[in-house]
């Protein structure tokens, strides 16, 4: 049987400030990616969150974000490997205390946002968050897009690497994502992202933005949860993938 895992992104709130619904969230995904302070989240938020996956037994991922908490982690930077690397390190680690506090520990890493597109096509900084996902736990699974140099990258230093696909998120015609700044990067058509989600889970491909049938293999598929009814789209995600002869788990 063809089987995904499907992650969200949860955590992204700040003090008193909520972004995502993570307790229903959590009763949907396999893979929590918290944010881990620096493009959100704060200590009681990651807390919170943690506890909450392990009761429901989510894996935690850490997604580790440049220090851009004012632009929610979106706006590109440029931030020298070392400093990067500390950082990727130093908020992997913030997130593992409170996953052992829970009773678990972090799963994976996967990069958020700006970091996410740039290490893409960025060798440099792709080794960067590499060298920084060695420091904190060399045999942690790095989560990325099919072909990026962040898993080339992450193979090559031997980290176990996990290719994810975005059934929200519009395509190029080389796999990569279109960027947020172009009409139609975003999916909201909810039909839409449904058919797509079982497409890639069971085919591994996926329609480009203009139009070309690609081909996207992955093992893990992202479900946005700062879109509006983020939380029922997940739900008849899930269940039509398992109406569709497709298990969900966890990759870990």
């Amino acid at each position: 049987m063809t089987s995904i895992d499907l992650n969200a992104d949860l955590g992204e709130g700040f003090g008193r400030w909520q972004l995502t619904d993570d307790e229903e969230l959590l009763s949907v995904v396999t893979s929590a990616n918290v944010a881990c302070g620096f493009h959100a989240g704060d200590a009681v938020t990651m807390r919170r969150v943690c506890e909450l996956a392990a009761e429901r037994g989510v894996r935690i991922g850490a997604q580790v974000s440049y220090h851009d908490l004012a632009g929610f982690g979106r706006r590109a930077m440029d931030v020298p490997a070392a400093e990067l690397a500390a950082e990727v390190a130093y908020q992997v680690g913030a997130l593992e205390v409170f996953a052992r506090a829970a009773g678990t520990r972090v799963s994976y890493v996967k990069p958020h946002g700006a970091l996410y597109n740039r290490v893409v096509h960025d060798a440099e900084q792709a080794a960067a968050v590499v060298d920084g996902v060695v420091l904190a736990d060399a045999a942690l699974p790095v989560l990325g897009l099919p072909g990026s140099h962040l898993l080339k990258v992450a193979e090559q230093a031997g980290l176990p690497v996990v290719t994810e696909a975005f059934a929200d998120r519009a395509y190029t015609e080389r796999g990569t994502l279109v960027p947020r700044s172009q009409d139609g990067a975003v999916i909201t058509d909810a039909a839409m992202v449904i058919e797509r989600s079982v497409t890639l889970a069971r085919s591994g491909t996926v329609v480009s933005h203009s139009g070309e049938h690609i081909t996207v293999r992955a093992r893990s598929l992202c479900l946005h949860g700062d879109t509006p009814g983020a939380v029922e789209l997940a739900r008849r995600v899930r269940a039509e993938l398992t109406a569709s002869g497709v298990r969900v788990e966890a990759f870990v």
